[in-house]
């Protein structure tokens, strides 16, 4: 399987990302099937970080090929739409940045803007999760695969990367 990592640096050898901010599944290294995502992402987080030390930065998507017989005896959990067990996930993961699921690997749809609104209204307490899980139903939503240990990313090999115009 093929996945792409959206950024503005080449990224040959994945790392476990961590930072201040919850993430969907958790910290880790994210990838995408989905080229035009990964392409998104890096547009976006190039002008990001140009707005932060107003130096231009080029948006690059690495692209990987996962090695699913690897995998295999790995911990892995598969979601193949916005269902409760998802976005108790989400929820968990966003919200407590000490939480860690057991987990190595983690696919899964995104919480992309739309779908972020719906789980801040869960977090903030003005949405139930079950009317949480009927709005995202007529979500197009893009998926996302989280590699949360180092033993995960033994599992994903560097292609090529390219670049994108600004």
């Amino acid at each position: 399987m093929i996945l792409y990592h959206g950024s503005d640096l080449e990224i040959v050898t994945p790392k476990i990302i961590t930072s201040e901010k919850g993430r969907d599944f958790g910290f880790g290294f994210y990838t995408t099937t989905i080229r035009e995502q990964a392409e998104r992402w890096a547009k976006r987080i190039a002008k990001l970080h140009g707005r932060q030390d107003g130096l231009l930065h080029t948006p690059v998507v690495s692209v990987f090929e996962f090695d699913e017989d690897a995998a295999q005896n790995l911990k892995r959990k598969s979601f193949s739409e916005a269902s409760m067990d998802w976005l108790e996930l989400v929820v968990k993961c966003r919200s407590d940045l000490k939480y860690h699921h057991d987990y190595d690997i983690v696919f899964g749809k995104i919480a992309n803007d739309s779908v972020g609104e719906t789980i801040e209204y869960v977090l903030a307490g003005i949405m139930r999760k079950e009317d949480a899980i009927e709005r995202l139903k007529f979500e197009k939503i893009n998926d996302q695969m989280c590699f949360n240990t180092e033993t995960s990313l033994k599992t994903i090999r560097f292609v090529e990367s390219y670049t994108l115009k600004v």
